[in-house]
């Protein structure tokens, strides 16, 4: 070997750190013989040169150059792999040196076989899209993560020499560092992380076009995903557009975080018509998509559309209240068909006449007669004895420490404890000498040891639950040696940290220096063994709460006389100990039936075994031992490293003791261990594997074989039989066999029955599996202070078939399952905590732990480090498995892997896996001897903070309790068949009306409103100074002002302008390109006096023109104007380079700037022929993405204007506060129109504002002392975001807004209440009344429906049933019911409004416990959409439409919102009962899946609560796949917790399956100006590509 003339103990520490790492390797199975030598000839080269010519030193010539030889690290923490050198790529190993702890050669082959038969079908699974700098990892030499396992459970890693272990966290951020969510990551892409991966493709050159894609192949998902993964480069300075001049998202959505309005997807982008189709490809639905988000989501309908479960049966009627799918019972299920079992008993146990009264008695009598003797040997970490314990020396110690105990503790008169209190054992694992004396010390003391593991930090994987267990247990003081005292965390003023959860500890030191020595006369009190606690044992349960099991004294005695029966023990004999002493079979063997019988024991400890994983062997060779108390770990470890070792001989061994030759896998470790072994001596029939468990203790034991004896036979059992509870002996299918081995006969003197695992007791048939419960002296009394847990596990009686009783004596549970198998042998088959019951059949973790590993992980995952549990969504259990990614895993190896892994078992095991995660390596939480800590890992899961770097999620093959998809009934019956059904069944017709607009008594108002360029100049006349409008600065200073005449003379102005300019004629559409303001209201006033139609349009935001300058265009050229008025400054701005690469800048209408004009006046004041012609019209941009103009004419201007002024009752002495975009809607009308019809002071407020000051609108609200005010939900969100927490800063600075009784958001869409509430309580503080806040209601067909005014009832609240919204029923419930909704009425209906719900397909009006559409009647209604194409038949479609029946000549408008009307216990202004309008959501936007009606604001609602790093998210179908897109706000390492979490709450809470989940930076969500989330908008850039996520899974 490369080493033979290198003196190893002279080599550097960290070389010596990466032998040791090496060897661990080697014995884990995680590298091969072959690579071992080389890596290790690379480390050494370096020193094998330099010491070549010298002769080897003498010493080395005759020593075999194993891992013992290897000096000692430092400490163990310091042998971490802090440094796992993997610069070669690691070979493919042969399955050779595969982990045998899991191997079954049996199970191997049934894995390839499946696998090889899902091969044949092959599909394309989509690979997750992930952003390379979500998870880099630069090169690995600097930043693979220390190994935090290796010091899990010795003093090394508290021992004094201070190397502080990294933990993982720090590690996680060094290594992301590279990761970025600024809108750079595109450039960034690829900056980091290359050097592991010399096969990818080099980035593109910047002039390519800007997403090419691969021909894609079956074979090469490698390709592809390189592919994807380069195929967004740009160059830094690139801007914001792309190559091809296609706006980049992130700058669309993000630049200076405006808000944008976008239209439909192809204009915005930049790109013409016919350019757009042709980078397009179509799917077959037909919806454009660019090539790769499409493949994949193709990828996914592929795998998708494979019939994966029977298929449902028919459908229900939509009136049934099922939710879910109940599985019928499958008539070929096995049952099973024996006869009941029989108590089996174990063998009398028989009376030894030296047998002592009591273990201390035991202790007692070899300290006095045999204390030369040895008890116990303690190894150091290179494996070496360190001390001996002789029985003298214990006893003596152990009196000393018991009369230090109850004398010394306290001051002179008081005594600290009394014989019964509970005292905490804290000491490593590698002094087993400390222990003893403190265990036994305590026996003598008569106190009662509570052993536990040593913590090693505050957040210690399950501390609060060791905490949970020292409180049921009363434990106030602990007992622990000097040194690991000196390791425990500690506070800055160098006190012991207090743990989570734990109670206040008093700490004492058990070394000998401390101890008193007892005078002559004391002598400690050895009563015979009674029914008193002597100890308790801690047990950590499923769910991760750790309770104490409290064994008598006469328990403790009997069990170790049936184990010295069972075994054999002699006087004198040698044990070698690998297991933990503290619990378990290293305490009952190693600690007391050692004392017991003087034996003298050997005790490994874990550190020593990480080290030299061949020490046991050693050790049995040495000491000639008889017996060897081991688990399946460490026979595989011995097996990996026994190649070193020429000169051992295991023929001394009379009895190997397998601590877990319960589980699945033992069988294939013990037989490979023989295999290897039994040319050193080791004899077949030693092997002895045990089953027990920390309640029923031993449960059985194999017996020592007689030589040449035929051994046992094993069971091979059927995986389906298994899962149905039945024993079936595997015959046709091999590939779904489990083989297992007994565990022995029962215990002498105990007696077992096999009952039913759930349910009460019922005793099993023969071929039935089902919990072992025993009864015997020796077994756990009680879970210690928990007296309800302990009766269901320590005082069962089980009951036959008919129930009754089998007799009085009281079982105790195992918490094993298995069966009593020929010859009363018992063979276990898994246990109950680590079952998983998936609709209503039985699957062992162990087992799906075992399948996952014989799919071949070398390259992907660390054998050891698997966890599998299940987790409770929507109504079943569902199977995650996490496992621990190598450092040097790829992308690939591990998706592949992960699709493998399922398939596996699937075919096996016939169950669906719901997630399998993969997180960074030494990231899961580990138990104190190395092992994944299963609950903690859950609870990560659960809440989101287990940061995977590769999750795969498969609901659609795992969930099939889905409630059948609804039918929509034919309508068999007619519509109004149905009404007169409905008022039969005593249900009002859904309909609701403001009150009567009333007549105007009063000619000359009719005449002076009938206009309202007319009421401007009649106000201009009549009160000219009368101040209209009030523009406020973000400082809150008026900036400009204009009276009555001043605005009647601007627009006079603008009027001559545009009456002068040839090609202006009346008539003609002008648009109107203004920042808020008081210029935009003179130039609406200009055009109506020069007889044009103005459009108000939203100016580009000059930073971010590329964005939004393509709308402006799109409206000027949808409304045909022949004129643009606007800023001087806006002006420079449309005519700029800048514009010029979004838009062709030649080709504007005629601009005019009235910033200057001459003070002109028109030669006439244009008058309307008649009131029905239009007077402007009002561009809007819908949720959906469609651009809509709606004409408003001059009778619906002041019938609107008129409604408002009633309801809010306005006068020319009022003054309201505006804070609202005035470009179309109701907050045009309001900034524009309703001033100069009602004749009230409008403060305006510009929204933009209030970005660089928050608090201008409260603070404008106080100063100005304001009733009525009107703002948006953006404006609100703004304030409840951004001052929340001011609200005591702005009382000191007076702010008092106690004068506000409306505060009305104007919107068109559900109202927020979460958001109006949170509103309303912030600013409770500063005097706003609960009361004042409510909503507007408008759409584009009638601007204004509803509006909460002065006089109307307070809007009324409801919680609605969700399941019954989806078939679009109304139901009622109580506040908090379970999938109940809260909705607000939306405002009171204006006055002269008539609404009627109405079911969209037949047109006919509904029962008001329906949902339908919203359709209304008014004098305001527009006249209809102003397009380019004439569509008459939807003008008739929406504005001028008819009942199918019921009232057959009103002419209605459908608004295309979804609602429904209930009448409430209030009263209105009449006197009649109040009917109230709720709105629940845009029928365009709703989502029909699976026959339902789904509004996507409630599923975005459940996504915002499932994590806290989601900010805002948006839903939205793609070929009947939901696709969820969410912003992440926390850091990118929570990127993948999110999908797992967003998948669960999405099911639970609405019932369906999520296809896509799409995470993307903050602000890529686009958000129209009026706080609405423009999905298909978002859509359309998702299936573009153009969205640049951090992260997208595909669910399978």
């Amino acid at each position: 070997m490369a080493d033979r003339g290198v003196d190893l103990s002279a080599l550097p520490v960290e070389i010596r750190e990466q032998l040791a790492e090496l060897d661990l390797e080697l014995s884990e199975g995680d590298i091969t013989q072959k690579g071992y030598e080389k890596k290790r000839a690379k480390l050494l080269a370096s020193y094998t040169i330099q010491t070549q010519n010298l002769a080897p030193p003498p010493e080395y010539e005759g020593q075999d150059p194993g891992p013992s030889s290897a000096p000692p690290p430092s400490n163990a923490s310091s042998s971490s792999s802090s440094s796992r050198q993997r610069r070669t790529r690691r070979p493919h190993r042969s399955s050779g040196t595969r982990d045998e702890r899991y191997r079954s050669d049996i199970h191997t082959e049934a894995v390839q076989a499946a696998l090889a038969k899902h091969k044949e079908e092959k599909m394309a699974l989509p690979m997750p899209t992930k952003r390379r700098s979500t998870y880099v990892q630069s090169p690995i030499e600097t930043c693979t993560p220390p190994d935090s396992s290796s010091s899990s459970d010795d003093e090394g890693g508290l021992g004094g020499s201070g190397v502080q272990q990294q933990s993982p966290d720090s590690w996680m951020n060094s290594s992301i560092h590279g990761s970025s969510t600024s809108s750079s990551s595109a450039s960034s892409t690829m900056s980091h992380g290359e050097s592991r991966a010399p096969q990818a493709p080099q980035p593109q050159s910047q002039q390519g076009p800007p997403y090419t894609q691969p021909p894609f192949s079956h074979s090469h998902p490698s390709a592809l995903a390189e592919a994807f993964a380069h195929a967004r480069i740009e160059a830094p300075g690139a801007g914001a557009l792309g190559p091809d001049g296609t706006p980049q998202p992130q700058d669309l959505a993000r630049a200076c975080d405006s808000r944008v309005d976008l239209p439909p997807n192809v204009i915005v982008r930049g790109m013409s018509r016919g350019h757009s189709r042709s980078s397009m490809m179509e799917t077959a639905d037909g919806v454009p998509v660019s090539s790769r988000v499409s493949t994949k989501i193709q990828q996914l309908l592929n795998t998708l559309k494979r019939p994966k479960r029977p298929p449902l049966s028919e459908f229900f009627m939509d009136d049934q209240e099922e939710i879910v799918e109940v599985p019928r019972p499958d008539p070929n299920t096995p049952r099973p068909e024996g006869r009941q079992i029989i108590p089996v008993k174990g063998e009398p146990l028989g009376v030894v006449s030296n047998w002592p009264p009591a273990l201390q008695a035991a202790l007692a009598r070899w300290g006095a007669t045999q204390g030369k003797s040895p008890a116990l040997t303690a190894l150091d970490i290179t494996g070496k004895p360190l001390y001996t314990l002789t029985y003298g020396k214990l006893w003596s110690r152990s009196v000393k420490l018991a009369y230090t105990l109850l004398n010394k503790l306290g001051t002179k008169n008081e005594q600290v404890l009394k014989p019964g209190d509970r005292v905490a054992l804290v000491y490593p694992n590698s002094d087993p000498g400390m222990f003893w004396v403190a265990f036994y010390g305590c026996l003598l003391a008569e106190v009662i040891p509570v052993p536990i593991e040593v913590p090693l930090s505050r957040k210690d994987a399950g501390s609060s639950q060791v905490g949970f267990l020292l409180g049921s247990c009363g434990v106030s003081l602990a007992l622990t040696s000097e040194i690991c005292l000196k390791g425990l965390p500690k506070t800055p003023t160098g006190e012991i940290l207090q743990f989570k959860g734990w109670p206040r500890l008093k700490w004492v030191i058990t070394d000998s220096k401390y101890l008193t020595k007892p005078s002559k006369d004391w002598q400690p009190h050895i009563p015979t063994a009674n029914t008193d606690t002597a100890y308790i044992e801690y047990k950590a349960c499923k769910e991760g709460t750790v309770m104490g099991v409290a064994v008598s004294k006469v328990a403790m005695l009997t069990h170790c006389q049936s184990l010295t029966q069972a075994c054999n023990y002699c006087e004198g004999e040698t044990l070698v100990n690998v297991l933990d002493f503290k619990k378990d079979m290293g305490l009952w063997h190693g600690v007391l039936t050692s004392i017991m019988n003087r034996i003298h024991t050997i005790s490994v400890p874990y550190a020593v075994m990480k080290a030299c994983p061949l020490s046991w062997v050693q050790r049995v060779h040495i000491n000639k031992a008889r017996v060897a108390l081991v688990k399946c770990r460490d026979l595989h470890w011995a097996m990996m490293a026994h190649k070193e070792q020429r000169d051992i001989s295991l023929a001394s061994l009379r009895m190997l003791i397998v601590a877990d030759g319960a589980n699945p896998w033992s069988v294939s470790s013990c037989d490979a261990f023989l295999n290897v072994f039994q040319a050193y001596g080791l004899k077949p029939e030693v092997i002895c594997p045990c089953a027990t468990s920390p309640e029923a203790m031993t449960v059985a034991i194999r017996r020592p074989g007689v030589p040449g004896a035929p051994l046992p036979a094993r069971a091979v059992l059927s995986m389906t039989g298994l899962s149905h509870g039945v024993i079936r002996v595997n015959t046709e299918d091999k590939n779904s066999a489990l083989t297992v081995q007994d565990v022995g006969h029962v215990m002498p003197g105990a007696l077992m029955c096999i009952v039913k695992p759930d349910g009460p007791p019922m005793l099993c048939k023969t071929d039935e599996i089902g919990e072992i419960v025993v009864n015997s002296r020796a077994g756990g009394t009680m879970y210690y202070g928990l007296s309800g847990v302990t009766k269901n596990t320590f005082e069962v009686i089980p009951v036959n078939a008919s129930g009754v009783p089998i007799g009085e004596i009281p079982f105790v549970r195992s918490g094993l399952l298995g069966f009593v198998g020929p010859g009363s042998l018992i063979f276990v088959v898994g246990k109950i905590e680590g079952l998983l019951m998936v609709s209503g059949r039985r699957h062992n973790a162990d087992d799906l732990v075992a399948t996952a590993l014989a799919v071949e992980p070398v390259k992907t995952v660390y054998r050891g480090r698997i966890a599998v549990f299940s987790v409770t969504v929507f109504y079943d259990e569902r199977i995650v498995i996490v496992a621990e990614q190598k450092p040097d895993a790829s992308e690939e190896d591990s998706f592949q892997w992960m699709s493998r892994v399922l398939q596996a078992i699937d075919s096996i095991h016939q169950v669906g896996l719901y997630c399998l995660a993969l997180v960074l390596a030494n990231t899961l939480p580990k138990t104190p001897l190395g092992g994944i800590h299963i609950s903690e890992t859950k609870q990560l899961f659960l809440e989101g903070s287990l940061h995977p770097c590769n999750i795969l999620m498969c609901p659609h093959t795992c969930v099939t309790n889905m409630p059948k998809p609804r039918q929509k009934q034919p309508v068999g019956v007619g519509p109004a068949s149905i009404m007169v059904g409905n008022l039969v069944a005593g249900k009002r017709i859904a309909q609701a009306a403001g009150r009567d607009l009333g007549m105007i008594e009063d000619q000359d108002l009719v005449r002076k409103h009938q206009f309202l360029t007319e009421a401007l100049q009649w106000r201009a006349q009549t009160d000219p100074d009368h101040v209209l409008y009030v523009l406020l600065n973000a400082k809150g200073v008026a900036v400009c002002t204009a009276t009555c005449v001043q605005l009647h003379k601007r627009a006079e102005k603008i009027a001559a302008a545009l009456m002068e300019r040839s090609g202006i004629n009346t008539g003609e559409n002008v648009v109107l390109l203004y920042p808020p303001g008081i210029d935009l209201i003179a130039a609406f006033y200009g055009c109506l006096y020069a007889g044009c139609i103005p459009v108000t349009v939203r100016p580009p935001h000059p930073q971010n023109l590329s964005a939004t300058l393509p709308t402006v265009r799109m409206i000027i050229d949808v409304s045909k104007a022949a004129c643009i008025l606007t800023t001087q400054l806006l002006m420079k701005i449309l005519r700029s380079k800048e514009a010029a690469t979004s838009v062709n800048i030649k080709t504007w209408p005629i601009i005019i700037d009235t910033d200057d004009l001459p003070r002109k006046r028109p030669p006439s004041i244009y008058k309307p022929p008649s009131a029905d012609m239009i007077a402007y019209l009002d561009f809007s941009v819908s949720t959906t993405g469609m651009l809509t103009g709606v004409k408003i004419s001059h009778s619906a201007m002041s019938a609107l204007c008129r409604s408002i002024k009633l309801q809010c009752e306005l006068y020319s002495s009022r003054q309201i506060a505006i804070c609202l975009d005035p470009y179309c809607g109701l907050g045009f009308v309001l900034w524009c129109l309703a001033s100069v019809y009602s004749g009230h002071q409008s403060i305006l407020i510009p929204p933009t504002e209030l970005e660089s000051s928050l608090a201008l609108w409260l603070s404008t609200l106080s100063q100005y002392r304001i009733r009525d005010t009107f703002c948006s939900y953006s404006v609100m969100e703004l304030c409840t975001k951004g001052l929340g927490g001011q609200t005591e800063m702005l009382k000191a600075r007076g702010v008092n807004v106690s004068c506000v009784r409306s505060c009305v958001v104007v919107a068109e869409e559900r109202p927020r209440l979460a958001l109006t509430q949170s509103f309303s309580k912030l600013f409770k503080d500063l005097g706003l009344s609960s009361r004042a806040v409510s909503t507007a209601f408008g759409s584009r067909v009638n601007l204004a429906i509803c509006l909460q005014g002065t006089t109307g009832p307070d809007p009324s609240t409801v919680y609605v049933d969700m399941k019954s919204l989806r078939h679009d029923r109304v139901r009622l419930v109580e506040r908090g019911a379970p999938q109940s909704l809260s909705l607000m009425e939306s405002g009171t209906i204006l006055p002269g409004v008539r609404v009627v719900i109405v079911n969209p397909e037949t047109r006919g009006p509904l029962g008001d416990s329906h949902l339908g559409e919203i359709w209304v009647n008014s004098p305001h209604t527009a006249t209809g959409y102003y397009t380019i194409y004439g569509e008459e038949s939807l003008q008739a479609d929406h504005f001028n439409t008819k009942l199918s029946f019921g009232d057959p000549h009103t002419f209605w408008a459908r608004t295309g919102y979804l609602g429904f009307v209930k009448r409430t216990e209030l009263t209105d202004s009449s006197g009649e009962r109040h009917d109230a309008l709720f709105v629940v959501g845009s029928l365009d936007e709703t989502l029909e899946l699976r026959g339902l009606r789904y509004h996507p604001i409630d599923i975005e609602t459940s996504v915002s609560r499932a994590h806290r790093s989601i900010g805002e998210s948006a839903v939205f179908t793609w070929t009947n796949l939901l696709v969820v897109v969410s912003e992440l706000c926390g850091s990118e390492q929570d990127a993948l917790d999110l999908v797992p979490l967003v998948t669960n709450v999405v099911l639970e809470e609405h019932h369906l399956i999520v296809g896509v989940v799409v995470i993307v930076d903050p602000g890529v969500i686009p958000i129209n100006s009026r706080g609405e989330k423009q999905r298909m908008h978002l859509r359309d850039s998702f299936l573009a590509d153009q969205l640049d996520p951090i992260y997208v899974a595909y669910n399978m």
